[in-house]
């Protein structure tokens, strides 16, 4: 199941301006890192410190990226945590499609 978001994230992550910072989802335990300081979005599922670390399960990311979750009742509903830089959480919709 990781891997199948790994790919997505790095299909879209390529199409994606770079976010500019560096991102690390926690998918139940599992890193995805996003290094978004270059030319281009570098995913790998390497688990080094990043300026934004979203902490979620692979379920709610789903749901997410469907739509049947709307993201700030994700957040508020403690859902998904988010640590580090929100401007940098707010650029993901590029990453998510």
């Amino acid at each position: 199941m990781i891997e199948a978001v790994l790919n997505e994230m790095k299909s879209q992550a390529a199409n994606a301006a770079p976010l500019g910072g560096t991102l690390k989802f926690l998918l139940d335990d599992n890193p995805i890192y996003i290094d978004g300081t270059g030319d281009s979005n570098e995913v790998s599922t390497e688990d080094k410190d990043a300026d934004t670390v979203i902490i979620t399960s692979i379920e709610t990311l789903g749901k997410l990226k469907s739509g049947d979750l709307n993201p700030m009742m994700a957040v508020m509903g403690g859902k998904v945590k988010i640590k580090g830089d929100m401007g940098l959480a707010m650029k993901l919709q590029s990453l998510l499609g």
